[in-house]
């Protein structure tokens, strides 16, 4: 597959992260890439930077900024391949990438609302963790309020939108639209329980209409 096979919004999106890299030093966020290629849509800038790593055209550079980077030998036409040129391959590997990327929208910290995610960083979770799932997001986690669920300082969480939330989910609560934790959540008779898991803590419980939950907790990544 040649740069020349994308849609020319594809081909756009790519030249952009190109010359963004070279000039800033860091990968674009979503919005900056939007902006850039004319298009108010986010979460379709989103679907097209995807299609490109699973293409190979964009890859991840594991270095200092972790930058999101246009993969060596693609710079206009030639999509690099793995494979020798007599090897075929295999339909089942873009079917099913090993790495998506999902927005990463910031710390899980008092007194800091979740960075909108128009002004979120790209970030690649793993196909253990997303497992096909959609309406993912990514969060750091700062303090040690479910260290019992072996969930550190530092440790990025993965989450997922969802319209219900079950008793005994992890969570990620916005209290009051002003704080933001992770705990587990419980509801009963007396309102909305948020439950960290940390000896040294104590749950707490508020009204219905003062929490708003964010996310459910779906998988972990760790920080070292």
């Amino acid at each position: 597959m040649k740069a020349s096979d994308l849609t020319k919004r594809q081909q756009a999106v790519l030249r952009f992260i190109r010359t963004f890299v070279q000039s800033e030093g860091r990968s674009p966020t979503l919005s900056e890439i939007a902006k850039g290629v004319g298009s108010s849509a986010v979460s379709t800038i989103h679907k097209h930077v995807q299609h490109l790593m699973d293409k190979g055209f964009l890859v991840r550079s594991h270095g200092k900024g972790n930058n999101l980077v246009v993969a060596s030998g693609t710079e206009d036409e030639a999509l690099p391949s793995r494979l020798g040129r007599n090897e075929s391959r295999d339909p089942r590997a873009d079917a099913t990438p090993n790495v998506r990327i999902f927005p990463f929208c910031g710390d899980v910290a008092a007194g800091s609302p979740i960075l909108p995610e128009s002004r979120a960083l790209p970030i690649e979770v793993p196909n253990s963790i997303h497992r096909q799932r959609d309406e993912l997001f990514v969060l750091r986690v700062r303090g040690d309020s479910m260290v019992d669920d072996a969930i550190l300082d530092g440790d990025l969480v993965v989450l997922q939108r969802k319209g219900e939330y079950r008793n005994g989910d992890r969570v990620v609560a916005l209290i009051d639209r002003e704080e933001v934790t992770l705990k587990e959540f419980r509801r009963d008779v007396k309102g909305v329980w948020l439950i960290p898991h940390n000896p040294g803590l104590q749950p707490r419980c508020y009204p219905p209409q003062s929490i708003d939950i964010q996310g459910v907790l779906v998988g972990v990544m760790r920080s070292c």
